[in-house]
């Protein structure tokens, strides 16, 4: 462990929940669909998955996906933002944390898919990547998916440049039992080719 901030808190000061929610809220309302992640996701899952939404800021996803039927837990580091999630679906489970200490946090190790969309692995705190992803495929149950989202260019990350590569991120995928099995280039399924800008990567555990 680092010891250091991670980047999205260098970047906002951990404040950011109420107007990161007003964006989404005014980019609904423009008619733009919110809910890409979720429709993804969804379509990979069994009605009434467990899912873990790792990084799940003010909660948008996993409201939808517990809308759909899912049984969803939110873990986030920001108090910002789940102090938004709780006000919006106080029913939820909601957990404060550190992804790197997930283990630490008292849930379960058996979840159907674990999410990190909106750029979460590469707004970790530096040199704690590899501990999430060994993290996050810990608490998959045997053949549960890990699903993430993540800006390769500075135009898709709000970074001047790009912490993580793909390479890495399938190594440490790979260093923690995981196997790549689709990537695509959007949440909405667009073909995936060397020199996107963004990535959208779907990773399984081997079933027992």
């Amino acid at each position: 462990m680092t010891g250091q901030r991670d980047r999205w808190a260098e970047l906002t000061g951990g404040e950011a929940g109420e107007e990161y929610a007003q964006r989404f809220a005014r980019l609904a309302e423009s008619g733009h669909d919110i809910h890409g992640e979720a429709a993804f996701c969804a379509a990979l899952l069994k009605p009434a998955a467990r899912i873990l939404d790792a990084g799940c800021g003010t909660g948008r996803i996993a409201i939808r996906l517990a809308e759909l039927g899912h049984s969803c837990t939110g873990v986030d580091v920001d108090a910002s933002m789940l102090a938004v999630a709780r006000r919006d679906a106080p029913t939820q489970e909601w957990v404060l944390g550190d992804l790197a200490r997930l283990d630490t946090l008292g849930l379960s190790q058996d979840f159907d898919l674990a999410l990190a969309a909106g750029n979460v692995i590469p707004l970790l705190a530096p040199g704690t990547e590899s501990v999430v992803v060994r993290q996050l495929a810990a608490a998959l149950r045997p053949g549960g998916l890990l699903v993430t989202g993540m800006g390769l260019d500075a135009a898709h990350l709000p970074l001047t440049e790009p912490p993580v590569t793909l390479t890495e991120f399938d190594h440490w995928c790979s260093q923690a039992g995981l196997t790549l099995r689709q990537r695509y280039a959007t949440w909405s399924g667009d073909p995936y080719s060397p020199g996107c800008g963004y990535a959208v990567s779907v990773h399984s555990r081997p079933a027992a």
